[in-house]
């Protein structure tokens, strides 16, 4: 079955950096889109970035434009999240999700509904 599974997150202070991983098993890696989501305590789940199967094309929430990239590596079946100039407001449980397609029309690779596949998710806090 398909596995997803992060790693990587952990307590850093404000202005720290972060990698996150996400290493996918059971589907054929290259042919999905992945996405970076996360949610903060009491708060809804919201879209980090994305990035095509290809991994030429990424698109990022305007939140976190300028300080996060998101990149792959479709030989190791793993997508990557580098965050930099960390923020307590970044604090929540980040997830990574696999979409058949990727969609021209970039906002709409936000929509978590046109995601198949979920990871469990790995914490992040930021301290100030």
């Amino acid at each position: 079955q398909v596995q997803l599974v992060e790693s990587g997150g952990g307590l850093v202070q404000a202005g720290g950096s972060l990698r996150l991983s996400c290493a996918a098993s059971g589907l054929t890696f290259s042919s999905y889109a992945m996405g970076w989501f996360r949610q903060a305590p009491g708060k809804e789940r919201e879209f980090v970035a994305a990035i095509s199967g290809s991994g030429r094309k990424t698109y990022y929430a305007d939140s976190v434009k300028g300080r996060v990239t998101i990149s792959r590596d479709n030989a190791k079946n793993t997508v990557y999240l580098q965050m930099n100039s960390l923020k307590p407001e970044d604090t929540a449980v980040y997830s990574c999700a696999a979409a058949p397609t990727w969609s021209g029309t970039y906002y709409y690779n936000e929509n978590e509904n046109r995601y198949t596949y979920w990871g469990q998710g790995t914490q992040v806090t930021v301290s100030s």
